[in-house]
């Protein structure tokens, strides 16, 4: 497996991690009643991210933010392994991608400013670096 596929694996874990992450405090302060439910609107007062407290909010918003990253940075890792561009550059973008996004867990939970934009910087630009390397 190449070190971009294996970042990317690795990537996909960590998405496992977060929800876990978020979804324990979540349903501890919650209750099942609420988790378990339907969640329809008319049936909550406001969206369950909104009924948590500050940390377990940006455990759930730091989440969704990694599905959106990990899109971009999927599409990297299949653009540079199906065109056969693999790279020591690649390899690194893909390693620094995975390593922002481990370190922009507590940075999001724990409310690092500015350093919690900086390090989803890093990460966006990781992304972004493999797919012109790939192109070049």
């Amino acid at each position: 497996m190449t070190p971009e596929l294996t970042a990317l694996a690795l990537a996909g874990l960590l998405q496992a991690v977060q929800y876990v992450l978020m979804s324990v405090p979540a349903n501890l302060e919650l209750g099942t009643g609420k988790t378990l439910s339907p969640r329809d609107p008319q049936r909550m007062d406001k969206p369950l991210m909104d009924q948590v407290s500050p940390r377990t909010g940006r455990l759930f918003r730091a989440l969704n933010n990694h599905f959106e990253g990990l899109i971009l940075f999927t599409l990297a890792v299949v653009v540079v392994t199906l065109g056969d561009q693999q790279s020591a550059f690649t390899a690194a973008m893909a390693w620094t991608y995975l390593a922002a996004r481990i370190l922009y867990v507590p940075a999001y939970a724990f409310g690092w400013v500015p350093w919690r934009s900086y390090i989803w910087l890093v990460g966006f630009a990781s992304s972004i670096l493999m797919i012109f390397a790939a192109l070049i």
